[in-house]
């Protein structure tokens, strides 16, 4: 990559950081994509030639939709970067590049309540027993609140200790881009919690402490799977993240709006949030049919005519 264009995508990416509180995860995607970018044009990336679209649509033909997405988003937001800044480039370069594709969000992978039952049936056998472990403890702490209050996994696994405080029905979350919000912690999972507070803590500093600090998500990522094979459910069907989606799914059925909902698992636009109300079709069916004013009618016209 030519010293040009590494110069400037490392502006670009300092500009996301400083002005936009991009994360860490996106500014090392992007940084990725650009420099890959770079590399295939021959160092000229931000020349944006007319042979620029050719040669990153032969390299990028077989990626997914998502992944085009993303490298699309990175690159018009460089050349954008570009202009504003009166550096080299122009934003209509950008269009030269392929083209954003429309990506449809997929299906959220569902657990049934049977699923969960499995789960939490194991998890409070082995907290129970008298020669639990400390980390049996703190696996049915983890999947209540995973389940329970439909964390993400790397705001669980970040907790700092005093966002747990004893008794306490809500439970402080620092989300993405460091939005605060608050979600309930049902009773069971506050005992589970108080439990595992009355543990001696390697770390003060963290509810989850590892070694080094506190788990991180692969760590919590592998113990989900190893526990969903301990309870005889498939590992790929299970993940920290298939159990915020449960959370989410059967606070759904279970009658929750859209918006309650929204706010539980901090979602930024209510659209993200829609996407679970394709597994709750059935019963919002049957809510038009006996709720809404037609039905009404109808059913007095019926009792009129009887």
């Amino acid at each position: 990559m030519a010293g040009e264009d590494a110069r400037l995508i490392d502006r670009f990416l300092e500009m996301m950081a400083a002005e936009r509180g991009a994360s860490v995860n996106t500014l090392a995607a992007y940084r990725r994509d650009l420099e890959q970018a770079s590399e295939i044009l021959g160092g000229r990336l931000a020349e944006g030639d007319e042979g620029a679209r050719a040669a990153l649509d032969h390299h990028w033909r077989s990626l997914a939709s998502s992944t085009l997405a993303r490298k699309s988003s990175a690159l018009r937001g460089f050349f954008g970067f570009l202009e504003d800044e009166g550096l080299t480039g122009d934003a209509r370069k950008a269009q030269t590049m392929p083209a954003r594709p429309k990506v449809q969000r997929p299906l959220p992978k569902i657990l049934s309540h049977d699923d969960i039952a499995k789960l939490f049936a194991l998890a409070e056998e082995r907290a129970a027993a008298p020669e639990a472990r400390s980390s049996d403890i703190r696996l049915l702490v983890l999947i209540e609140l995973l389940y329970g209050s439909g964390l993400r996994a790397s705001e669980l696994v970040s907790l700092p200790r005093s966002a747990a405080s004893m008794g306490r029905p809500l439970l402080a979350i620092t989300g993405k881009g460091g939005k605060q919000r608050l979600v309930p912690i049902s009773a069971r999972a506050r005992e589970a919690m108080q439990r595992w507070l009355a543990l001696p803590a390697s770390n003060a500093r963290w509810l989850f402490p590892s070694r080094t600090g506190h788990i991180s998500r692969i760590r919590l990522y592998q113990l989900i799977k190893e526990f969903a094979a301990s309870a005889g459910i498939d590992p790929a069907r299970v993940s920290p993240h298939v159990l915020r989606h449960a959370f989410a799914t059967h606070l759904l059925e279970g009658g929750a709006d859209l918006r309650t909902l929204q706010t539980f698992l901090g979602h930024a636009d209510i659209a993200t949030t829609q996407i679970y109300t394709h597994v709750d079709s059935r019963r919002l069916i049957e809510l038009v049919n006996r709720r809404h004013p037609l039905a009404q009618m109808n059913l007095a016209d019926r009792q009129r005519r009887g």
